[in-house]
């Protein structure tokens, strides 16, 4: 068989769809306050992320508990759009006992996957939205705790 049937030219009109809708990326930081965590996320994707953060004081970081928060960004670059959002963790190891300071992080990485699967599991695929969290940059005190 020697026609033309084109299935040869499906990588690009993938390609192409997938450019036009865009990507979505969740990036987690994990670490203590002052690390320079929001400094190297400005720096990566060249965006002010956190131009109206807040800083604690030393009072308000020992009490405070940890929460989680997001933030998102739509960043366009040569006709490619990315959907960038930034899950924070203020307050992680801010406490003086950080035995269990993991458990709601890790809490939230399994229900995102949850409900991604759940989503992906229905009938309508469609708009799925992928909270997923794609990598984790985990910043460690370099002069630790003991």
């Amino acid at each position: 068989m020697s026609s033309y049937v084109g299935f040869a030219n499906l990588p690009n009109q993938v390609h192409r769809k997938t450019v036009k809708r865009g990507f979505e990326f969740t990036l987690m930081v994990v670490g203590e306050s002052g690390l320079g965590k929001s400094t190297l996320v400005n720096s990566l994707f060249l965006t002010d992320l956190y131009a109206d953060k807040i800083r604690k004081t030393a009072n308000e970081r020992v009490k405070s508990t940890l929460e989680i928060k997001t933030s998102s960004v739509e960043i366009e670059e040569r006709g490619v759009k990315l959907k960038l959002t930034v899950v924070d963790t203020p307050g992680f190891a801010d406490s003086i006992d950080c035995t269990e300071s993991f458990i709601p992080i890790k809490d939230y990485i399994e229900q995102q996957f949850e409900n991604y699967l759940n989503d992906e599991s229905g009938l309508n695929r469609r708009n799925i939205t992928d909270n997923r969290v794609h990598c984790c940059f985990y910043f460690i005190n370099p002069s630790g705790h003991g």
